[in-house]
């Protein structure tokens, strides 16, 4: 299976896991590939691109015929957890797990992946994407390896540090590192979340209208969860003229549409909102940063 891995994906995966292990797996991959193939006697019609920002994503054939996906990731982005999480979804609410093709290698449900949330208009996209994720918020497996909130957070929090003297972001990294000390204090749910959840995270399925993909599991409550949600277009957000108005609002509407305490609901979209930020930042993705800081100022 010859190919040149997406550039998003290599992009990412050095921005996020280091340059050399990205190299060192993304120089690998090829071989990984042809081998997931040959594990599982799949047939490949063709690599997705832009594709996954962590994985590569191609569309193959099952030994019977049946339309697939084949997902390849590095050992450093964890899909043992990913695998132990769809597995206990069992396809409820996401893509099912159809089996393995080696290390790091998962068989999937084949959906449309031109077809996410982000193709509806947004107060429809913010109706399934409700729907959808409701359904993920499950009590985990006994003897689960998922981390916690308060563990990913904790990492992340580590890093945000360098930026408290920021000109342009101290004041908000300082808010947001308050907040998620508050919020971990008195967190006390514990269900099984997505982790990454978001409307280009929900494609178009044939078995389901909607089912979520690419998740980065984790327990913790659920608020965390829709974090990510309350800034999705963020861009179309920052260009209108009454976009901090409509981040309060988008705020307000998805915790009242799910039963979630709105300050907790805000006070993670900031953390999550500063984190994105702050990484963008360090990666010197000054325009993604810019976006996110001031979507973060409106909070």
């Amino acid at each position: 299976m010859g190919f040149e891995p997406p550039q998003r994906l290599a992009r990412t995966l050095g921005e996020t896991y280091g340059d050399a292990a990205a190299a060192e797996w993304l120089g690998k991959l090829p071989a990984l590939a042809d081998e997931a193939l040959g594990h599982a006697s799949l047939d490949a019609e063709r690599v997705m691109a832009p594709g996954g920002r962590s994985s590569l994503v191609a569309l193959v054939r099952r030994p019977d015929g049946s339309p697939a996906a084949l997902k390849i990731a590095p050992p450093f982005t964890r899909p043992d957890l990913e695998r132990d999480a769809l597995a206990h979804w069992n396809g409820w609410g996401a893509v099912q797990l159809l089996g393995e093709a080696g290390p790091g290698a998962l068989v999937l449900e084949r959906l449309h992946p031109e077809v996410s949330l982000r193709s509806l208009p947004e107060a429809k996209a913010l109706l399934e994407a409700a729907g959808t994720v409701r359904k993920l918020w499950v009590e985990p497996p006994t003897e689960h390896g998922f981390e916690t909130v308060a563990e990913r957070t904790a990492r992340q929090a580590a890093a945000m540090e360098e930026h408290r003297t920021d000109k342009a972001a101290g004041e908000l990294t300082a808010a947001a590192l308050a907040a998620r000390e508050k919020l971990v204090a008195s967190d006390a749910e514990t269900v099984l979340l997505h982790g990454n959840f978001r409307q280009g995270k929900v494609l178009a399925g044939d078995r389901a209208p909607w089912l979520a993909v690419g998740p980065e599991p984790l327990v913790g409550e659920r608020a965390y969860d829709l974090a990510r949600l309350v800034r999705d277009r963020v861009e179309d957000l920052v260009a209108a003229s009454s976009g901090a108005s409509a981040a309060r609002r988008r705020v307000n509407k998805l915790a009242d549409s799910l039963d979630l305490d709105r300050e907790r609901l805000h006070g993670w979209t900031l953390f999550r909102a500063v984190e994105s930020g702050t990484r963008a930042l360090t990666a010197g993705r000054r325009q993604d940063a810019e976006l996110l800081l001031e979507f973060a100022s409106w909070l």
